[in-house]
């Protein structure tokens, strides 16, 4: 990757002369089935500009109480776009309730913000959406005058994960924003797709916001290298997510959530999880903390440094 990012041919993307993001832009609109895509700095900007480029002040955004945009996104689109989230309950397969998303959409009238978009997330804490649920959901929104979003920051882990292609996966939505910086492993970027006037919109916006860079097809570049070496592999961060979930199952005090991706999470029984998450950093394993226990599994992880991490956890639960 360090490779391909020195030998990229390189413009001014501001004036949308870079070879390497044009090209970058042009794959990944048709590897999701769109008409077009825009490079991003990051998902959040990505899913920011998505969502100021199909809301308007006053308008509002359906989406999970738990979702990125709405709850780890600085409140952007409030901020920025005076955009008002809806947000309803996620259920435990990260899908919203069609119920709930019904009863959420506001009549045309003047004391309603007016409901413009459904904003869902796949994959969701490392959960598939269930393709019939995302068929029916759309179909919901669309039926009842709404646009789409898929924030898709994990798209890829969901596309390994169920055997379908990107471009089905995101085939119901009109607007979706993938990451290169998570699974794929690129060191920064992320891309929004959609029609080409929308993606207009959205070049505008990301003007607005400080989203307008220079030679970036160096970071082009690296996402490219990503996406040509790094998606099929992500079967093996899956396989070690499995391995880690059911080491740390058999361990005392511990129960483990089955991950679908490589995403995994436990719950420490007696309170000790904060504890045990500071055992495993003395140890060189990082996790995270803020809902249970937190493991991302990633191609810097291999099967000794999951036996590593089960072991340290042992080390602590057993002590």
């Amino acid at each position: 990757m360090r490779e391909a990012i020195a030998a990229a041919q390189v413009g001014d993307d501001v004036f949308g002369d870079d070879p390497t993001v044009n090209a970058l832009q042009e794959r990944v609109a048709a590897l999701l089935g769109k008409e077009a895509a825009l490079f991003m700095a990051s998902g959040t900007q990505s899913n920011l500009c998505a969502l100021l480029a199909h809301c308007g002040r006053g308008d509002e955004y359906i989406v999970g109480q738990l979702a990125h945009t709405y709850r780890y996104e600085g409140g952007g689109a409030a901020v920025l776009g005076s955009i008002q989230p809806q947000p309803i309950p996620n259920q435990p397969d990260g899908t919203l309730k069609l119920e709930d998303i019904a009863a959420a959409i506001k009549p045309d009238d003047a004391h309603f913000a007016r409901t413009r978009l459904l904003a869902l997330e796949n994959t969701w804490n490392g959960n598939v959406l269930p393709a019939t649920y995302v068929a029916d959901a759309c179909e919901l929104a669309r039926s009842r005058g709404l646009a789409t979003h898929l924030d898709g920051a994990r798209l890829f882990n969901a596309v390994v994960a169920s055997g379908r292609t990107p471009a089905e996966l995101a085939r119901h939505f009109d607007s979706v924003s993938i990451c290169f910086s998570k699974g794929l492993g690129a060191p920064i970027g992320s891309m929004l797709v959609g029609s080409r006037e929308l993606i207009q919109r959205a070049h505008r916006v990301r003007k607005m916001v400080g989203g307008g860079l220079r030679q970036v097809g160096l970071l082009a570049a690296a996402a490219d290298h990503a996406l040509t070496h790094h998606v099929d592999r992500l079967a093996d961060d899956h396989a070690l997510a499995k391995r880690l979930a059911q080491g740390l199952a058999a361990l005392p005090g511990v129960t483990v959530t089955p991950p679908q991706t490589n995403i995994v999470f436990a719950q420490v029984s007696d309170g000790r999880g904060p504890a045990l998450l500071e055992h495993l950093k003395s140890r060189g394993v990082l996790a995270t903390g803020l809902i249970g226990l937190r493991f991302v599994t990633h191609l810097d992880v291999d099967a000794a440094g999951i036996d590593h991490a089960i072991a340290a956890a042992a080390e602590f639960l057993k002590a």
